[in-house]
């Protein structure tokens, strides 16, 4: 399967993390699915990264502040869906774990959830920060 997904983003001899049919690319952002939303344009995919960068923040915080199964839900769908959009797929997954843990486990457990996507996102930040720099992987 994973194979099959780097064939449909065009990330071609990456390596491959994570479990079962949900296997990722290694880098924190997949540059080919946005480039296929972007058309190429790079100030454009810079920009919907920045975007991502911005967002992802608003959205952990939203998620540490829940207080409802529906607020957490909605944060970490809202993450989700644009950690998807950009190709951050660990970011993503991440993010589709958490999302209905809610009842499931207690409070410590989904803040160590929360500060593990935190980390995915912190990945994502530095990559697109190293493409400021020239750094297009």
């Amino acid at each position: 399967m994973a194979g099959e997904r780097m064939r449909q983003t065009g990330f071609s001899g990456a390596q491959a993390v994570g479990d079962g049919d949900k296997d990722v690319p290694a880098a924190p952002v997949d540059m080919a699915h946005l480039a296929r939303y972007t058309l190429g344009d790079v100030a454009l995919e810079r920009e919907v990264l920045e975007m991502f960068c911005t967002q992802s923040v608003s959205y952990l915080e939203q998620l540490r502040a829940a207080t409802s199964h529906k607020d957490w839900s909605d944060a970490a769908h809202s993450l989700k869906g644009s950690a998807r959009a950009v190709g951050a797929w660990r970011t993503e997954r991440a993010a589709e774990h958490i999302e209905e843990l809610w009842e499931d486990i207690p409070l410590e457990a989904r803040a160590a959830r929360v500060d593990e996507l935190e980390a995915s996102i912190q990945e994502a930040a530095a990559f697109v920060a190293g493409l400021g720099d020239g750094n297009r992987k």
